[in-house]
């Protein structure tokens, strides 16, 4: 199984972090590896505390799931085929801000996480992070 590198996992962090100071954002951006652990994690000054346990859901569920939160959010909707997903896993969460990280060759090797603004902003800015990886 590919996995995501020390390098590739801070690039992530770097680029997510410039797209959020460019959006006038501060976020918690948080990349884990293939087995959906924590390899890298920053919180921007002044950060939401509460976005902290949020980015890492967000990443731990695009990787268990190998989709961005936001498709896995459309598809939980009560009468949805994934209704009360969120429940499962120790937690998930399924709204925008979660992206699976692949490599050059296209093989998924982690994902990150985003939280500390609208819905709109951490997918933005966890997209940032994802386009420095590939």
């Amino acid at each position: 199984m590919a996995d995501i590198t020390d390098a590739q996992a801070w690039s992530a962090i770097e680029h997510a972090t410039k797209k959020a100071k460019d959006l006038g954002t501060k976020m918690d951006i948080a990349v884990v590896d293939a087995g959906a652990n924590l390899k890298a994690f920053l919180r921007m000054d002044d950060a939401w505390l509460g976005s902290i346990d949020i980015s890492i859901k967000k990443a731990r569920t695009a990787r268990f799931f190998n989709m961005n939160t936001g498709e896995i959010g459309k598809l939980s909707q009560p009468g949805g085929p994934l209704y009360n997903i969120e429940h499962s896993n120790g937690g998930l969460i399924s709204f925008p801000g979660g992206i699976p990280l692949k490599n050059a060759k296209g093989e998924v090797v982690g994902a990150i996480g985003v939280s500390g603004s609208t819905v709109e902003h951490d997918h933005e800015v966890a997209a940032a992070g994802a386009k420095a990886v590939a």
